[in-house]
């Protein structure tokens, strides 16, 4: 296993960290019994970084049991604050020690708050007391590093990096996403900053990791060196030296097994100039099959209507019409997730701005009336108000439990 310092915590991280949000199910639960084996094999063979979060039924009840028996003290452990659930200063300590006693710990080693999408949930939650109350935490033991992982576009990523003294922070990031979300950008712009930068979505959710179509499958066939499509994505991540961690959502043994395989070869830099131009010939080979052309090079921002239009076209590009798509879709085009507005693919008024600016000289209107058309049907829809309500349900049930 290989092992990065994180610059402002001095922390030897593997580069390899467990997410644990896509844990192995058994009927309608996690298999206890398989992930504690899962857990506890990754964390024998080097891995020292864990991820849940209390957004991940059952996940942080799970790693509770699974780091009893001395583990928990072999291990650097992250965990998220909700904040979309969040609607005062108490709600933050309440979730907090609540958090603790599932863990079974006195205290998170790194803490994040949870998936910002805009630049609005952060202004939520720095009007609430964020400062106040990270500060407070970090005081008192009860947390060691303050972070926050982001869906932001860069402009906004960086008005939070910039907004509180964080020791770390996580992206989105992989060969698709350079210049999607936060992106390379993002990624330079947080290490100049001296934060650690934790990297989830490596493989965007096991869509990279998958037998590639044909067209990919020939660029890959051209290397020297045989790599499967995960190694080829974890590989281009871990390139990256101002990279911290990387987080797999591995629940399976073989994945699990090729990952720490990965993990202890892949330096920084290590990739060959023939290599890297492989990488970028298969990224722009998965591009031509997209069904929009776009590269998030947002350009097209700010839409005058109040579309997000690279996130439209993101949602509808990655397995597109899935029903995990569509819930993802409401959540953060729907502004479900920070309270901001919603920025859907029907507020579009045709205006044309946005086609005179795109580099890839992209119909953007036509395209977002086929976004509107799948994702914001009467059953899209209802998807998103049952999200909606799940939500409001979570947190009556977390602050119940607190």
């Amino acid at each position: 296993m290989l092992y990065r310092k994180m610059e402002k915590t001095g922390d030897e991280l593997s580069v390899l960290g467990f997410g644990c949000m896509r844990l192995p199910t058994k009927g309608m639960g996690i298999d206890e019994e398989r992930a504690i084996r899962q857990i506890r094999y990754a964390v024998d063979h080097g891995v020292n970084y864990l991820d849940t979060a209390l957004m991940y039924p059952g996940s942080e009840q799970l790693l509770g049991r699974a780091l009893a028996d001395g583990y928990r003290e072999k291990v650097k452990l992250a965990t998220k604050l909700p904040h979309m659930l969040v609607t005062s200063r108490e709600d933050m300590d309440r979730m907090l020690d609540l958090q603790l006693r599932t863990l079974k710990t006195d205290h998170i080693d790194y803490y994040l708050i949870h998936s910002l999408t805009s630049g609005e949930g952060w202004k939520k939650m720095n009007d609430l007391g964020v400062a106040g109350f990270l500060d407070a935490a970090k005081a008192d033991g009860r947390i060691v590093n303050a972070g926050f992982s982001s869906h932001c576009g860069v402009e906004a990523f960086k008005e939070i990096v910039d907004g509180y003294g964080w020791d770390f922070c996580q992206i989105q990031y992989n060969y698709l996403d350079e210049t999607n979300q936060a992106g390379t950008k993002g990624l330079m712009y947080a290490a100049s900053k001296g934060l650690g930068v934790v990297i989830m979505e490596p493989l965007r959710g096991g869509y990279l990791a998958r037998d590639p179509p044909a067209e990919v499958r020939a660029v890959w066939d051209e290397a020297d060196v045989k790599r499967t499509p995960a190694e080829w994505g974890l590989r281009w991540v871990w390139n990256h030296p101002e990279v911290s961690v990387v987080l797999s959502g591995m629940n399976d043994e073989q994945h699990i097994e090729e990952n720490i395989r990965i993990a202890g070869e892949a330096h920084a830099n290590s990739l060959t100039e023939k290599e890297l131009a492989i990488v970028g010939r298969a990224a722009e080979a998965y591009r031509s099959l997209n069904r929009v052309g776009c590269t998030g090079c947002r350009y097209c921002m700010p839409c005058p209507a109040g579309v997000n239009i690279p996130g439209c076209f993101e949602a509808y590009n990655t397995d597109g019409g899935t029903l995990q798509s569509k819930v993802m879709y409401q959540l953060r085009i729907g502004g479900k997730m920070d309270g901001a507005e919603p920025a859907y693919a029907s507020l579009c008024k045709n205006c044309g701005k946005c086609v005179k600016v795109c580099p890839q000289h992209l119909p953007i209107p036509e395209h977002l009336a086929e976004v509107a058309k799948e994702y914001e049907t009467v059953g899209a829809r209802f998807i998103g108000s049952v999200t909606e309500y799940a939500l409001r349900l979570m947190r009556w049930n977390t602050l119940r439990k607190a």
